[in-house]
């Protein structure tokens, strides 16, 4: 398949146009999906070299699409990373991060506020393959170092594989500092992976800020349309292939070739739209602030988030996502929710519709009161997905509910 690079300087027009595809005298604006499980050979030598890995190309779809290595290099050129690789969903892209690099016998630092599945993953998954992980603060750069000394200290061969982190943290919109982070990992020789889905790649580069490998949930903003699931991991091409070997060749976890091409559509719109989430956001998060019935306000767009500043350094906006707590607990989260009539009562992020939910019983009901709480999740927090529609009918919808308590 021919490519060529475009000498592009803006950011909205790289998401529209990069990778350039010259494949056929037709040239397509909207890539084709390339819906077949295998690909013939032409001989039995190519089909030797291509096992061997001693020549590229397709085979297997498992393996390797068309559809899907486009959307992978236009992941790794948006992300500013030399190679992707896309999954059938975000937990296996956190997955892949984890075994490119560690095995058993290994352990990981991972930031405290994580998405329940990647929680699940750390806490009852890993540890049956011998792989174990420390959480740590992540405001406190320093709180990783002291927990990567004291695990080398107890193993002379320093088994401390991965520092994982996401900024901003799901759901109480924690942000970590990528830069510092990264710099005390890379001090012990330690890769940090970085999960980017609440900000995007229009919003935020954790790899020009120091990450080694950074991934997506493309489910949620790349996507963008609430109508496909997937995941990708961009990295070093070190860091890719074995994500790959290990993933698509070993576990079998593929992004279709149709929710491949569903995530270039919404790479397209990907900067209008995140422009207006954003606005949105604010908007609301603004309007939260001033209701009586809300006790606390969570988003790092509002001068008085404790990490607004790091915010504004790292990030170009700041996203879509805000949380609150309302004032009576978890029975007042309740009634809120259950009195919207704009707002859609769902998990998932990300769609042009606004979705609300309640992460206590729902998105981080893994967690134990405990660890609810050292990760700042009250049974009255609530987390809003802020959508595409206009901003003064979210609030209305809000307000009314709000009243209701």
């Amino acid at each position: 398949m021919n490519r060529r690079r475009l000498a592009l300087a803006r950011t909205e027009t790289q998401f529209v146009h990069e990778p350039e595809i010259i494949e056929s005298p037709l040239h397509p604006i909207s890539f084709p999906i390339y819906q077949t499980s295998t690909f013939a050979f032409h001989d039995t030598q190519e089909a030797a070299e291509m096992f061997a890995e001693q020549r590229t190309g397709h085979y297997y779809s498992r393996i390797s699409n068309p559809t899907v290595e486009v959307f992978e290099e236009k992941m790794a050129i948006l992300e500013h990373g030399e190679a992707a690789v896309a999954f059938g969903s975000g937990m296996a892209a956190v997955a892949a991060a984890v075994f490119a690099v560690a095995q058993r016998g290994d352990r990981i630092v991972a930031s405290r506020t994580l998405y329940g599945g990647t929680y699940t993953l750390f806490t009852d998954v890993l540890p049956r393959f011998g792989i174990s992980v420390d959480f740590v603060d992540g405001h406190d750069a320093e709180a990783f170092d002291c927990a990567i000394e004291r695990q080398d200290a107890q193993h002379s061969d320093g088994n401390t594989k991965l520092v994982y982190i996401e900024t901003p943290g799901n759901p109480t919109l924690c942000i970590v500092d990528i830069a510092g982070v990264s710099a005390v990992a890379h001090k012990h020789g330690i890769p940090v992976a970085v999960d980017n889905t609440f900000a995007t790649p229009y919003l935020q580069h954790p790899l020009k800020l120091g990450a080694d490998m950074v991934l997506h949930s493309t489910t949620k903003y790349i996507n963008g349309h609430g109508d496909g699931i997937g995941g990708v991991l961009v990295g070093s091409k070190d860091h890719v292939k074995q994500a790959r070997k290990v993933m698509l060749k070993g576990i079998g976890a593929p992004l279709s070739p149709f929710n491949a091409w569903l995530n270039l559509r919404g790479l397209k719109t990907l900067p209008a739209r995140m422009e207006r989430h954003s606005d949105n956001a604010l908007r609301i998060a603004e309007f939260l602030k001033t209701h009586r019935k809300v006790e606390k306000v969570y988003y790092p767009g509002l001068p008085d988030h404790p990490s607004h500043e790091l915010a504004k350094e790292q990030m170009a906006r700041f996203g879509g996502m805000v949380g609150f707590d309302v004032k009576g607990g978890r029975a007042a989260g309740e009634k809120l929710m259950n009195s919207l009539e704009v707002i859609t009562l769902a998990v998932s992020l990300g769609d042009p519709d606004t979705l609300i939910e309640h992460p206590a019983s729902m998105t981080h009901a893994s967690f134990s009161k405990e660890e609810l709480a050292k990760a700042g999740i009250g049974e009255g927090f609530v987390r809003l997905s802020v959508g595409l529609e206009h901003p003064d009918d979210l609030i209305d919808d809000l307000k009314k509910a709000l009243d209701r308590i």
